[in-house]
């Protein structure tokens, strides 16, 4: 999200007091390990900030009448537990040396360590949102995990693949990250009391956004500042994960085409992102999250229950329009 936007949502009433509670939450929850590897390791990971929008879409979600809900607090811990753990696997599975500018616990602890604090983080989810002994919850976010998984096994078999189509990507992605946002505002809708019905809008809404916010990380990878991103440009193209950038730019190119083919090298990304671009294939991406943003606003008018929709409005715009 952008800073004005975070700004905006941050003054909803009673969203900074819960972020609050949910950070506590969390240093509890990977503290649990003590001064095992996967403890310090998670405490480093939490340290490493981060937007904590799905825990803020958990509060956001739920009607105002209904913010009050001790329940809220685990979910919004779960959903950005399990957030943590897919980024310490993902890492680990792309050798990524850094994360928000600080190293990978891939970089600092080794492979073994990452698999076992991203499992630790996972569990600790499941943990939190089991003691509140809403079973049906627990369904939403174990779904959301499964999905998780499918998206990955989909992303490592177009690994380096130029023909990759963007229904393809789009899918990818939806699983995800489409699943996890629609996760966090089923969770929030559902302990703040919304009915059934508004509780899977809110997760359609959600999905749609989870799309918009992918495609914009991955268009910043492509055009992005390395000192607002915290991270190297072009690390999708160097690790051959196709983009829907990369995907338009190598249907327009050849050179592009043939550069993710063969795997790219780091001579590579600058003249390789400067033909994306010339393809305008940066340009179409963007076009392409404000469809989703779009349509994630038209599930938004669908509802009513007492949500604060102008806030929700305010997370649309803030995940499109940023710069990291």
């Amino acid at each position: 999200m952008t800073a004005g936007a975070v700004a905006e949502v941050l003054h909803v009433p009673g969203l900074s007091a819960y972020v609050e509670e949910v950070e506590s939450a969390l240093e509890d929850a990977v503290a649990w390990a003590g001064e095992m590897v996967v403890g310090a390791a998670g405490a480093e990971t939490l340290r490493s900030g981060g937007k904590r929008l799905r825990p803020m879409l958990v509060f956001l979600s739920a009607p105002v009448a209904g913010r009050g809900g001790p329940g809220l607090v685990a979910a919004g811990c779960a959903v950005e537990l399990v957030h943590m753990a897919t980024l310490v696997h993902d890492d680990q599975l792309d050798a990524a040396p850094l994360r928000r500018g600080r190293p990978t616990v891939w970089a600092a602890h080794g492979a073994d360590a990452a698999r076992a604090t991203g499992d630790y983080l996972f569990a600790r989810a499941f943990a939190g949102l089991c003691a509140t002994g809403d079973m049906p919850a627990v369904s939403t976010l174990s779904d959301a995990c499964l999905a998780l998984a499918r998206g990955e096994v989909l992303q490592r078999a177009q690994t380096g693949d130029p023909a990759t189509t963007p229904d393809q990507y789009l899918e990818r992605c939806r699983l995800k990250t489409g699943r996890l946002f629609a996760a966090a505002a089923m969770l929030g809708a559902r302990f703040g009391g919304l009915p059934g019905d508004d509780v899977a809008r809110l997760g359609a809404f959600a999905t749609a956004l989870g799309l918009a916010f992918q495609i914009v990380d991955d268009v910043l990878d492509c055009d992005g500042r390395p000192d607002t991103t915290g991270k190297p440009l072009g690390t999708d193209l160097l690790d051959g994960t196709i983009t829907l950038p990369l995907i338009l730019g190598a249907r327009r190119d050849p050179a592009v085409a043939g550069v993710i083919a063969r795997g790219a090298v780091p001579e590579d990304v600058l003249p390789t992102l400067a033909r994306v671009a010339r393809a305008r294939a940066v340009t179409d991406a963007r076009a392409e999250a404000e469809r989703h943003a779009d349509e994630a606003l038209a599930h938004l008018a669908t509802l009513d229950g007492g949500l604060d929709t102008a806030a929700l409005t305010a997370v649309v715009r803030g995940a499109v329009d940023r710069n990291a």
